[in-house]
C-alpha cells in the first residue's frame, strides 16, 4: 500500500543507497478494478512495468549506477545463491502504460496506468 511521501522517500533512499541489505522484491497485487474501487483491496499492480518504475526512481535519485546491484546482485548474495547470468536491457524511451488490462472477466488498473514512463524494457 502506498503511504506517505516521507515513507516513499525513505524507501527510495534505502534502495538507492550503498547498503547491500536492500534488494528488489516485487509484491505486485493484481485485484480486479471493481474490487479495488469498492472494497479497498490493498496493494498495487506493477508486474507489467516494475523494472521501468524502478529505473525511473533510481534515475530521479541520481543513482542509476546502483540499480543493477539492487535488482540483480544483493538478493542472491544475501541468500548465498548464485547470481543469474542472463541479462535484461532498459532503454530511456518514453512509452505509455496501458490504462487498464484484461483480467479474466474484469479489468485491472496498473499503477500509473495511462501515464508515460521514461524507461522501457526492450
Amino acid at each position: 500500500v502506498l503511504k506517505r511521501e516521507k515513507h516513499r522517500l525513505a524507501l527510495v533512499a534505502a534502495a538507492t543507497g550503498a547498503s547491500h541489505k536492500f534488494f528488489l522484491g516485487t509484491d505486485s497485487a493484481p485485484h480486479a478494478s471493481h474490487l479495488k474501487d469498492t472494497t479497498g483491496c490493498a496493494g498495487c499492480y506493477t508486474a507489467l512495468s516494475a523494472l521501468e518504475l524502478y529505473a525511473e526512481a533510481f534515475d530521479a535519485a541520481g543513482a542509476l549506477s546502483q540499480l543493477e546491484k539492487f535488482a540483480s546482485f544483493n538478493g542472491p548474495d544475501f541468500y548465498a545463491l548464485p547470481r543469474n547470468t542472463g541479462t535484461v536491457t532498459l532503454k530511456r524511451e518514453a512509452w505509455t502504460l496501458p490504462e487498464v488490462l484484461p483480467f479474466g472477466e474484469a479489468q485491472l488498473k496498473p499503477l500509473r496506468g495511462g501515464e508515460t514512463l521514461a524507461w522501457k524494457l526492450i
